[in-house]
Protein backbone atom coordinates (compact mmCIF):
# COMPACT_ATOMS: atom_id res chain seq x y z
CA UNK A 1 0.00 0.00 0.00
CA UNK A 2 2.49 2.23 0.67
CA UNK A 3 3.97 1.83 -3.02
CA UNK A 4 1.26 3.06 -4.18
CA UNK A 5 0.70 6.28 -2.07
CA UNK A 6 4.52 6.83 -3.45
CA UNK A 7 3.48 6.14 -7.05
CA UNK A 8 0.27 8.36 -6.76
CA UNK A 9 2.30 11.22 -5.20
CA UNK A 10 4.73 11.06 -7.96
CA UNK A 11 2.08 11.64 -10.45
CA UNK A 12 0.29 14.26 -8.87
CA UNK A 13 3.83 15.51 -7.77
CA UNK A 14 4.59 15.70 -11.58
CA UNK A 15 1.07 16.88 -12.78
CA UNK A 16 1.56 20.03 -10.32
CA UNK A 17 4.81 20.72 -11.78
CA UNK A 18 3.46 20.37 -15.43
CA UNK A 19 0.39 22.56 -14.47
CA UNK A 20 3.19 25.00 -12.26
CA UNK A 21 5.22 25.34 -15.74
CA UNK A 22 2.62 25.88 -17.81
CA UNK A 23 0.74 28.78 -15.90
CA UNK A 24 4.56 30.31 -15.60
CA UNK A 25 4.76 29.87 -19.19
CA UNK A 26 1.50 31.75 -20.02
CA UNK A 27 2.25 34.44 -17.37
CA UNK A 28 5.79 34.84 -19.86
CA UNK A 29 3.58 35.72 -22.55
CA UNK A 30 2.62 39.08 -24.02
CA UNK A 31 -0.31 40.04 -25.88
CA UNK A 32 0.29 41.96 -29.65
CA UNK A 33 -2.03 44.54 -31.01
CA UNK A 34 -2.59 43.52 -35.36
CA UNK A 35 -4.60 46.31 -36.70
CA UNK A 36 -6.94 44.99 -39.01
CA UNK A 37 -6.29 45.23 -42.78
CA UNK A 38 -7.22 43.68 -46.07
CA UNK A 39 -6.36 41.24 -48.26
CA UNK A 40 -7.32 39.69 -51.42
CA UNK A 41 -6.59 38.91 -55.39
CA UNK A 42 -7.66 40.71 -58.39
CA UNK A 43 -7.63 40.81 -62.06
CA UNK A 44 -8.22 43.13 -64.59
CA UNK A 45 -7.64 43.94 -68.09
CA UNK A 46 -4.39 45.69 -69.44
CA UNK A 47 -4.56 47.22 -72.58
CA UNK A 48 -1.93 49.21 -74.70
CA UNK A 49 -1.27 52.46 -75.68
CA UNK A 50 -1.92 53.78 -79.07
CA UNK A 51 0.65 56.18 -80.09
CA UNK A 52 0.43 58.78 -82.41
CA UNK A 53 1.63 62.08 -84.21
CA UNK A 54 5.07 61.29 -83.84
CA UNK A 55 7.39 64.46 -84.65
CA UNK A 56 11.37 64.54 -84.08
CA UNK A 57 12.57 68.45 -83.87
CA UNK A 58 16.49 68.27 -84.81
CA UNK A 59 18.95 70.23 -82.66
CA UNK A 60 18.94 73.60 -83.97
CA UNK A 61 23.42 73.94 -83.33
CA UNK A 62 23.74 69.75 -85.02
CA UNK A 63 20.33 69.34 -87.17
CA UNK A 64 21.84 65.62 -87.48
CA UNK A 65 20.85 65.05 -83.96
CA UNK A 66 17.32 64.26 -82.49
CA UNK A 67 17.20 66.63 -79.64
CA UNK A 68 13.54 65.98 -78.50
CA UNK A 69 10.68 63.82 -79.31
CA UNK A 70 6.55 64.89 -79.22
CA UNK A 71 3.60 62.80 -79.65
CA UNK A 72 0.41 61.27 -78.37
CA UNK A 73 -1.34 58.84 -76.53
CA UNK A 74 -4.57 57.63 -76.94
CA UNK A 75 -5.37 58.09 -73.23
CA UNK A 76 -3.94 59.43 -70.22
CA UNK A 77 -0.66 58.43 -69.09
CA UNK A 78 1.45 59.27 -65.57
CA UNK A 79 4.82 57.71 -66.54
CA UNK A 80 6.10 57.62 -69.77
CA UNK A 81 9.77 56.36 -71.42
CA UNK A 82 11.15 56.11 -74.51
CA UNK A 83 13.71 54.87 -77.07
CA UNK A 84 14.67 55.48 -80.78
CA UNK A 85 17.34 53.01 -80.59
CA UNK A 86 16.84 49.52 -80.87
CA UNK A 87 20.23 48.15 -79.15
CA UNK A 88 20.14 50.86 -76.34
CA UNK A 89 18.24 49.79 -72.96
CA UNK A 90 18.18 53.37 -72.09
CA UNK A 91 14.94 54.50 -71.99
CA UNK A 92 14.65 58.56 -71.70
CA UNK A 93 12.05 59.95 -68.97
CA UNK A 94 9.39 61.90 -71.09
CA UNK A 95 7.08 64.74 -69.78
CA UNK A 96 3.38 64.10 -69.95
CA UNK A 97 1.00 67.02 -70.58
CA UNK A 98 -2.71 65.22 -70.73
CA UNK A 99 -2.41 63.06 -73.86
CA UNK A 100 0.33 64.73 -75.01
CA UNK A 101 4.28 63.43 -74.46
CA UNK A 102 7.37 65.29 -74.76
CA UNK A 103 11.09 63.36 -74.96
CA UNK A 104 14.25 65.18 -74.36
CA UNK A 105 17.18 63.03 -74.94
CA UNK A 106 20.42 64.45 -73.44
CA UNK A 107 22.56 63.52 -74.97
CA UNK A 108 20.82 63.95 -78.40
CA UNK A 109 20.52 61.37 -80.59
CA UNK A 110 22.25 60.53 -84.07
CA UNK A 111 19.85 60.70 -86.86
CA UNK A 112 21.68 57.69 -88.10
CA UNK A 113 21.54 55.82 -85.35
CA UNK A 114 17.64 55.84 -84.35
CA UNK A 115 16.05 52.76 -86.06
CA UNK A 116 13.36 51.76 -83.67
CA UNK A 117 10.67 53.59 -81.73
CA UNK A 118 9.50 52.02 -78.48
CA UNK A 119 7.32 53.72 -75.98
CA UNK A 120 6.17 52.38 -72.18
CA UNK A 121 3.65 54.43 -70.72
CA UNK A 122 1.68 52.97 -67.57
CA UNK A 123 -1.27 55.45 -65.56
Amino acid sequence: MQQALIGRSRVLGAIVVAVALATGAYAFTASNTVPNSNAGSGSGTISGYTVSAVAYQLNSGTPSNIDTMTFTLNAAATTVKAKVVSGSTTYTDCSVAGFNVTCDFSPDIAITTADQLSVIATS
